[in-house]
């Protein structure tokens, strides 16, 4: 059994917790507002669920999912999760979250500059490209043919050794689209993004190889 840390509560974090409760782990849940903000969703997750601050949730993890998006100052806790892996489910949304000039050029990918926010840490894309209520709906065992496949980027090999086991584990077949540089192929606008409904791993590796840098702000 292991423990995830989830920082970020809204229906991708909930989402998470409920699949990954479901293949027997635990987790500690983290929002912006507090813990005690989270006593309604905590209470339907059940015993294998808590609250805590971000920095205990950090702490608690052996890995940490963070399900939140990315600022431009940085408010993850450092010192926590150094050491680390850490999931981060973020796209860039500028309508949503501002401009970031670095990823506005292509300098930089909005996962490479939260792996600069957290140097200690190995910071993997993971569950991007998939809408929240399907990571239970089309979960599949392995070897269906057919099964879902969904990507992974990270400069990292064991983040992305770790990912491929939790996919897996939760019913994903994976398609590495490693480092962090090219994690922009499955964002918002890309051949990936628009058939998140379901791809196959060659549909997905497929989709990945056809992404073309779009200009931004994306609102689709």
């Amino acid at each position: 059994m292991t423990t995830i840390g989830i920082i970020g509560a809204g229906e991708v974090g909930g989402q998470l917790a409920r699949a990954v409760i479901a293949h027997g782990h635990e987790v500690v849940l983290a929002n912006s507002r507090g813990p005690e903000t989270l006593r309604d969703l905590v209470g339907a997750l059940g015993s294998s669920a808590r609250a805590a601050t971000a920095a205990e949730t950090a702490e608690a993890g052996d890995f940490v999912i963070v399900a939140a998006p990315l600022r431009l100052v940085n408010t993850l806790p450092v010192d926590e999760l150094a050491g680390k892996i850490v999931l981060d489910t973020n796209n860039y949304m500028p309508w949503r979250d501002g401009r970031f000039p670095a990823v506005d050029t292509g300098e930089k990918t909005v996962h490479e500059l939260r792996q600069e926010h957290l140097p200690t840490s190995m910071v993997a894309k993971a569950f991007s490209h998939i809408q929240a209520p399907r990571l239970l709906g089309s979960a599949r065992p392995a070897g269906t043919p057919g099964r879902h496949a969904l990507s992974v980027s990270s400069d990292h090999p064991e983040a992305v050794e770790l990912v491929t086991r939790l996919y897996d584990e939760l019913g994903f077949d994976t398609v590495d689209n490693s480092p962090l540089s090219e994690s922009w192929r499955s964002g918002p606008g890309q051949p990936a993004w628009f058939a998140h409904a379901h791809q196959t791993r060659e549909e997905l590796a497929a989709n990945l190889a056809r992404a073309r840098r779009i200009p931004y702000p994306y609102r689709g």
